[in-house]
């Protein structure tokens, strides 16, 4: 039990201590920097998936459905 007291105390120190932290302003702006890439590549992702689904049903109407 000792030992997990340790660990705890020690990790608080060294990310008190030890550890530079992205100032928040920064923080923020990053933030928003991956919600809109995460959003642009999704809606990519979804727009893909939407040409191969209109593309493969033409075919099986077309070519199986023949």
């Amino acid at each position: 039990m000792a030992g997990i007291v340790n660990y705890i105390q020690e990790s608080y120190n060294e990310l008190k201590n030890h550890v530079t932290w992205t100032p928040l302003a920064e923080a923020q702006r990053l933030m928003v920097v991956v919600a809109v890439f995460s959003i642009l590549f999704s809606l990519a992702t979804w727009g893909v998936d939407t040409v191969f689904s209109n593309v493969i049903k033409l075919y099986f109407e077309k070519v199986v459905g023949a």
